[in-house]
């Protein structure tokens, strides 16, 4: 039997969920618990996201695709769940694996010292071994928890965090400032980095996992590793607190191609070619200030991002 937990709400963005947002919300009935509050924050979708989620007994709060934010849009869902001592976030393509995923989710935040929890996420069914590698190098099978003490030896991987499938203790989030508007992407590593900052841990669970993988092409991957260029050149700090991404970068290289050779070496030619993309798209996007908006726009998998932020400019510009 399902139980309610009283202190604890779900938050799901969603956009045109398709057939996959069906199955979504029937592994979320198959679930042990059910979090007392529902609720989706829906970017005004064309089919049939949000009846289903009403039937599914979510609350739908609608917004304009273009005010989406990946940070105020999930802060705005955060301050709506208020007074939940725990919110879980969630995105529609992460498909709950297991029955009980979001109560050992849930329980794995019980430490008081512990700020975040994030979940484990294993490759699609029909993932290839490019698409399948990512997730197991982001998501071994192991869990850890980890403080701003081992930022030194982990660098930038001591602020990792996803939001496709975490619990944030509210406290500790309030503590921060919460989520940030107006970020082009990387709004939980940003909490991480704040987290890790003010003496709270981030911890992986690895016992509660979710299907979530993406089959990116070559120039997806050079548009999201632009705007993780983006977010590094404009949020500074996160580096210079928890360290660069350089020796991330290698690490994973050099496990991918192992992970290729071993098994599936003709696809060593298409890896090193998207390995080629992210690290142009990301060099790109740690000099986006010097490009003009245009080529911004064109290049970014968050286009409306650049168009807020021209508004933005306009606004802000005297009257004459």
């Amino acid at each position: 039997m399902t139980k309610t937990i009283p202190n604890v709400a779900l938050v799901v963005p969603t956009l045109n969920g398709g057939s996959l947002w069906r199955t979504w919300l029937e592994k979320f009935a198959e679930q042990s618990i059910r979090p007392a509050r529902l609720l989706i924050i829906d970017s005004s979708s064309e089919d049939d996201t949000v009846p289903l989620a009403h039937a599914a007994g979510f609350e739908v709060i609608t917004i304009a695709r273009r005010d989406f934010d990946h940070g105020g849009s999930r802060q705005h869902g955060f301050n709506l769940v208020e007074p939940a001592e725990f919110v879980i976030f969630m995105t529609q393509d992460a498909i709950l694996a297991n029955s009980n995923s979001l109560e050992l989710l849930v329980n794995s935040i019980g430490k008081p010292e512990i700020g975040a929890v994030y979940g484990r996420q294993l490759p699609r069914p029909t993932a290839d071994c490019i698409e399948a590698h990512a997730r197991l190098f982001n998501y071994p099978e192991t869990g850890h928890s980890r403080s701003i003490a081992d930022a030194p030896r982990l660098g930038i991987r001591a602020a990792f965090l996803s939001n496709s499938f975490a619990v944030y203790r509210r406290v500790a989030l309030e503590q921060i400032g919460g989520f940030p508007s107006r970020l082009i992407f990387g709004e939980d590593a940003y909490v991480a980095t704040r987290m890790l900052a003010k003496g709270w841990q981030i911890a992986y669970c690895a016992d509660a996992p979710v299907y979530h993988s993406h089959a990116y092409s070559w120039l997806e991957y050079f548009r999201r590793y632009f705007d993780v260029g983006v977010l590094h050149a404009r949020e500074r700090w996160i580096g210079e607190l928890v360290g660069g991404s350089g020796g991330e970068g290698v690490r994973f290289v050099k496990s991918e191609l192992r992970f290729l050779s071993r098994n599936a070496p003709l696809q060593i030619p298409r890896g090193l070619s998207y390995i080629a993309a992210k690290l142009f798209g990301y060099n790109l996007g740690l000099n986006e200030d010097k490009l003009p908006n245009w080529a911004k726009l064109r290049m970014s998998l968050n286009r409306n991002f650049w168009e807020q932020d021209v508004e933005t400019v306009i606004t802000k510009k005297p009257l004459a």
